[in-house]
């Protein structure tokens, strides 16, 4: 009962990394990457899909992604999508493929970016802790319900924390990664 508590904070807290590391990748350095725009969802035939499954993306010269849809008139419908992502980019196309240029960060964009990454740096802090004191409120109420000792509650309340230390210490990795990538020119 409590490892079953434990396991799944666990793989929750992994999940709040997880999706720390999906925010990350949408906050664009000054180099290209085709993850940036893993989540720019184009209109295929009526349906939201994802580009990575209609389009090659690749990287040319550090600064260019290079879009090559696998059908050509998908080309428009592409085009537009990066366009309307909050990505803030520019696509043009050739008839062929889509180059996007990655334009360079100002001073100004980079806090800026440094600062949105340190929002959701925050926020999977505060869903961490959040698992935590569900956790901990499972084992009170097992305590309350005398199916589990008091010394039994400690100890599970230990455990949680010392994952907890450990999430949080991930992210912090996270983020001085992600910090030293934005600030660096």
């Amino acid at each position: 009962m409590i490892n079953d508590i434990i396991k799944d904070a666990e793989d929750r807290m992994q999940k709040s990394v997880a999706s720390l590391e999906d925010a990350f990748k949408k906050i664009r350095t000054g180099r290209a990457h085709p993850s940036l725009l893993d989540s720019v969802m184009v209109s295929y035939y009526g349906a939201e899909t994802p580009l990575n499954q209609l389009a090659n993306v690749n990287v040319e010269e550090g600064r260019n992604l290079i879009v090559s849809p696998w059908e050509k008139p998908m080309i428009g419908e592409i085009e537009k999508a990066i366009m309307k992502s909050d990505l803030g980019l520019n696509p043009s196309n050739n008839g062929d493929t889509i180059r996007v240029p990655m334009p360079p960060l100002t001073e100004e964009t980079r806090k800026e970016y440094t600062k949105q990454a340190k929002n959701e740096a925050e926020n999977a802090r505060v869903a961490i802790r959040n698992i935590r004191r569900d956790a901990n409120g499972d084992f009170k109420d097992l305590e309350k319900e005398k199916e589990i000792s008091e010394d039994e509650q400690r100890r599970a309340e230990e455990q949680i924390q010392k994952l907890t230390d450990k999430y949080i210490a991930e992210v912090e990795a996270a983020y001085k990664v992600k910090e030293a990538d934005l600030l660096s020119i």
